[in-house]
């Protein structure tokens, strides 16, 4: 399993296997580079509390102010890093597989919008916004 990102909101996952580790790696990246979300990071951390599932994990993730860290394990760990976030809280719930996990923190990720994209998919203008 691979995770990449560009550490700027960008990030992927990809799962390759092959009877060598180089070849399965290879083909994990391709996955990853071709599966790559947009993640809004605003200050080094998410707009907005977010939970996501995927099979029996459950991850919530929680914005946290500068200097926090990330307090995470070390499946979602990677995944907040590969994209770019340097401040958040975290925990998971269910299976500590590590796969499922990483499936659960990019499926969270993709729920989260911004101030901005909420006002536009509302049609109101982001002063008269409030969520």
């Amino acid at each position: 399993m691979v995770v990449v990102g560009n550490g700027k909101g960008q990030v992927g996952w990809g799962y390759g296997k092959a009877n060598e580790v180089p070849p399965s790696v290879q083909k994990a990246q391709k996955q990853a580079s071709n599966s790559l979300i947009e993640v809004p990071v605003v200050d080094g951390t998410i707009p907005h509390q977010v939970w996501g599932h995927f099979g029996a994990a459950k991850v919530v993730m929680i914005p946290a102010g500068a200097g926090t860290g990330i307090i995470a394990g070390q499946a979602v760990r990677a995944v907040c890093e590969a994209c770019g976030i340097h401040d958040i809280l975290t925990k998971s719930y269910g299976t500590n597989n590590p796969v499922t996990l990483v499936k659960a923190t990019i499926d969270a990720l993709s729920k989260l919008r911004t101030r901005e994209q909420i006002a536009a998919l509302r049609g109101v203008e982001l002063n008269e916004l409030t969520v």
